[in-house]
């Protein structure tokens, strides 16, 4: 049986083509997955509409990946746990021990890891 696609918010995901978070956004449509960028801006991340916050989207999520350093997801700790992913995944220099403590009390997996490595490997 295959493994089932995911539906992925990329908070943080870049408008900007040279950004790890608009490569995730195209690798994770590329493998199947539903990517659901997340930037403040709401601007457009190859192709794929953007919520302005995690608030405005639709559930469930199955996969936050984060593409933020702590200034900014310090600020977005509530409202990242009261989207209930399953799983948190903090990409390289998006590790944020306060938010993976709060995560893991609200029983969200939280990973320390690449995104783009992850889905390339076979691991996500």
């Amino acid at each position: 049986m295959p493994p089932t696609k995911e539906r992925v918010a990329v908070l943080g995901a870049s408008a900007r083509p040279e950004k790890y978070s608009y490569m995730a956004v195209q690798l994770l449509a590329k493998c199947g997955h539903t990517p659901l960028p997340v930037h403040p801006s709401g601007k457009e991340v190859s192709g794929v509409p953007t919520a302005k916050n995690l608030a405005d989207l639709e559930k469930p999520i199955d996969t936050l990946t984060l593409y933020v350093g702590p200034d900014n997801s310090n600020k977005l700790i509530a409202d990242i746990v009261a989207v209930r992913p399953r799983r948190i995944i903090m990409n390289p220099g998006a590790e944020n021990p306060a938010l993976k403590s709060e995560a893991e009390r609200a029983g969200i997996e939280v990973v320390e890891g690449c995104t783009l490595v992850m889905l390339k490997t076979g691991t996500f």
